[in-house]
């Protein structure tokens, strides 16, 4: 059984009891068990948490960029030197994470704080000529004030850190609410910025529910910027609100990404990318290629290669360091994709390998073949480890059916012709193309972000700065 925890939320940087007194359960994914419990936040906890923010935004911003530099340097360090200690086993008894995952998201958040420390110093402003020449127009950037972050259980260290360092590094406070599932990382991670030197008053993290601390967040008057990596669904809600208030938003949303295969390409090596783009951390990923379209000529050889690569896989233990994925996040998961499969078989679909409950949380991985057009399992993302493969007679047809989603987030195509690889990435509609690559990639300067139902804005380097600062154009009259 994994350690027991009990967290208070975070308010101003200093532990605080929900006003309600209440405590939720967080559970294990791995044994379905308690493992800890964390505050309940309600609005009267949400109200304390941006008032102590916009006494924090002055605190923080009206620092030097060195010593904002200096500050989230010394994060970067303290995730460095101490961050197995403090999470891997939190990463993998509350998110279900695997150890080597775990470990990459450690690291990856370091790299995270490093790049955002980096942007501090590269707030850059702009000059332009002005129409009278007696006068001077200067553009500065300026930060937004507080930003109301909602982060994700799937990376729930990783991806938090990438919402927060960014804004941060603008010189915003933040309020954080973590999904219900991973809450306890949150705590522990705005604690950690608190203990590198960030004003206490510049992190808060309020956790519970969404229409109990996640509502009153968004619509908050004092908060004047939303960020959201989630599910599209709560992203349409989550903006709708905020446009409401005409509050800047940030939404990096769900994905049914496209993992193109031509003709030209090795299957073997085709399937062995393919399961590794689709299977970390069993699927939940939104960059995952859950759509796979295969050229005909090497179709049957992709397909039979997959197979053999899925059933090759060692899932389940997840402190094994051979092991790729553990168990889905909660019950729910695994009901959805076990519609999403059920739904595609009885339209026609076959299972190629997998398709079945494995242990507990754990579901094997799973590749369908020709669902129609139409199902869920090919249209909406099932955020768990299954994949679609269909097959098509040419390249004009494979960038058809690449195209053929509501979604936008991120595209593979596997192709040894760099000028049919890059004709393919201009032709898909999508916030990124890896050509030779499958579509889960990351990198803590890119602009991560989608097109359609995949969501608006770009996290990542100086593009998330640019998301949580505002214009001011200056003008100065010099003649008389």
């Amino acid at each position: 059984m994994p350690d027991f925890h009990k967290s208070d939320l975070l308010i101003g940087g200093r532990d605080q009891k929900a006003q309600s007194g209440e405590y939720f359960d967080v559970l294990s994914p791995a044994t379905e068990q308690v493992m800890g419990q964390s505050a309940r936040a309600g609005n009267a906890d949400v109200e304390l948490a941006v008032a102590a923010a916009r006494q924090g935004y002055h605190e923080w911003s009206a620092l030097a960029p060195k010593e904002r530099e200096a500050t989230l340097l010394r994060a970067a360090d303290l995730m460095a030197t101490t961050g197995e200690q403090r999470y891997l086993d939190l990463l993998m008894d509350e998110s279900g994470s695997v150890i080597n995952k775990a470990r990459h998201e450690i690291y990856y958040t370091v790299d995270l704080l490093r790049t955002a420390a980096g942007e501090v110093r590269r707030l850059y402003g702009d000059t332009f000529p002005n129409d009278n020449p007696a006068r001077m127009s200067m553009v500065f950037r300026e930060p937004l004030g507080v930003v109301g972050i909602v982060s994700p259980y799937n990376a729930p260290l990783a991806l938090l850190a990438k919402m927060t360092a960014f804004p941060l590094a603008a010189g915003n406070s933040v309020v954080i609410k973590p999904s219900e599932e991973t809450p306890l990382i949150a705590v522990a991670f705005g604690k950690l910025l608190v203990e590198a030197g960030v004003p206490a008053n510049a992190v808060s993290v309020v956790t519970g529910f969404g229409q109990e601390c996640g509502a009153p967040l968004v619509s908050h008057s004092g908060v004047d910027a939303i960020a959201l990596t989630g599910s599209t669904a709560t992203g349409q809600v989550i903006g709708a609100q905020a446009m409401q208030q005409m509050k800047r938003v940030q939404l990096e949303l769900g994905g049914k990404s496209a993992l193109v295969v031509l003709k030209d390409f090795d299957p073997q090596q085709a399937a062995e990318i393919a399961v590794q783009g689709m299977f970390n951390h069993a699927g939940q990923i939104c960059m995952a290629n859950s759509r796979i379209v295969v050229e005909a000529p090497v179709f049957d050889a992709f397909c039979n290669a997959m197979k053999q690569a899925c059933e090759n896989l060692k899932i389940g233990d997840q402190r094994d360091t051979e092991c790729v994925y553990g168990p889905l996040i909660n019950r729910r998961a695994v009901e959805k994709v076990e519609a999403h499969l059920s739904d595609a078989l009885q339209r026609g679909a076959t299972v190629l390998t997998g398709g079945k409950v494995k242990q507990g949380l754990v579901f094997e991985p799973t590749v369908l073949l020709e669902p129609p057009r139409d199902s869920s399992a090919w249209r909406d993302e099932s955020f768990g480890p299954m994949t679609s493969v269909v097959k098509v007679a040419d390249f004009d047809e494979a960038i058809a059916l690449a195209n053929d989603s509501e979604y936008g987030l991120s595209a593979g195509v596997l192709t040894r012709d760099i000028q049919l690889g890059f004709k393919a990435a201009r032709a898909i509609r999508s916030g990124a193309v890896h050509i030779g690559m499958h579509a889960f990639q990351s990198n803590a300067m890119a602009p991560v972000g989608g097109l359609g139902l995949s969501g608006m804005g770009r996290s990542g380097g100086h593009y998330s700065t640019d998301e949580f600062t505002e214009l001011k154009w200056i003008s100065v009259e010099l003649g008389q």
